[in-house]
């Protein structure tokens, strides 16, 4: 079980900002996450995931956000979190939390072990530490 916590209202307005990129770049069979990072310093990087014909080429938003982040100097992370666009078939009508992919969790556990991220647990929106997600990560370090 992972320790969880209540989201601040800060973390609302990460999520809105995640909604807000995916709901600008929406594109069907390209782009359909959207992700936010928020550093220490309380500056917010948002950007969008790039979806590929080959699907091990495709790159996650959480990885195009910290990106974005690390490209302007910011390389403390607070939280992340991602949302999924509904696609024109399905019956849905907002945005929704999506947890972040195996690589996702290996890459911002990389780069910030002390990294929060928002997820869906138990129908409810929380945020944990990622090392909560990536129980015996993998290491170069020799503990």
């Amino acid at each position: 079980m992972i320790k969880v916590r209540p989201l601040e209202d800060k973390d609302y307005q990460l999520i809105k900002e995640a909604e807000k990129v995916i709901e600008k770049n929406y594109k069907y069979g390209r782009h359909h996450i959207g992700s936010a990072v928020r550093t220490t310093s309380g500056r917010v990087f948002s950007a969008v995931h790039l979806e590929a014909n080959v699907g091990r080429i495709a790159v996650c938003g959480e990885a195009m956000a910290i990106g974005k982040s690390i490209s302007e100097g910011e390389n403390e992370f607070e939280t992340i979190v991602a949302v999924a666009h509904p696609h024109p078939n399905e019956d849905i009508e907002t945005c929704w939390v999506v947890s972040p992919c195996g690589m996702c969790r290996e890459l911002i556990s990389d780069y910030g072990k002390n990294t929060d991220v928002i997820i869906s647990y138990h129908s409810k929106l929380v945020k944990c530490n990622v090392m909560e997600l990536l129980p015996e990560k993998y290491t170069k370090e020799v503990e």
